[in-house]
């Protein structure tokens, strides 16, 4: 009896790992500096987990910092909301990292955004260093 609960304990821990890992992304780049650098982890909302919905990504604010898949670069980028448009009833975002002199190239559609970095006030929850080894491993 004891091994089927030490056999359940196992795979739960397993389960909230995945799901915790799931709920965390690397910063691959500088463009957010000083809010956070290159090889920190951040924790995140995500728009679609396993088919739920945390985050409703027509209702994010000025300020807010999301992950988006941009049509200018191949990977998703982490930038934060500088302005929110509506045009024809369609929400648009224009979007910037901190450290960059100019907003991205695009604005950005709620569809684009895969997630949003949870903070506490306006600070980002953020892990500083732990993903360099991701970094490392994916050879950025």
């Amino acid at each position: 009896m004891t091994d089927k609960k030490e056999i359940l304990g196992y795979v739960a821990i397993i389960i909230v790992g995945i799901i915790l890992a799931q709920h965390l992304n690397v910063v691959v780049s500088g463009s957010m500096e000083p809010t956070f650098y290159r090889g920190d982890v951040v924790v995140i909302q995500k728009a679609n987990f396993l088919g739920l919905s945390e985050l409703n990504t027509t209702d994010l604010n000025v300020g807010d910092i999301v992950i988006y898949d941009a049509t200018w670069y191949p990977e998703p980028v982490i930038h934060r909301i500088i302005a929110k448009n509506t045009t024809n009833g369609q929400v648009y975002y224009t979007i910037k990292g901190d450290n960059n002199p100019t907003a991205d190239p695009v604005v950005v559609s709620p569809d684009q955004i895969q997630a949003k970095v949870i903070t506490f006030g306006e600070t980002p929850f953020v892990i500083p260093k732990i993903g360099y080894i991701t970094l490392w491993i994916r050879g950025l």
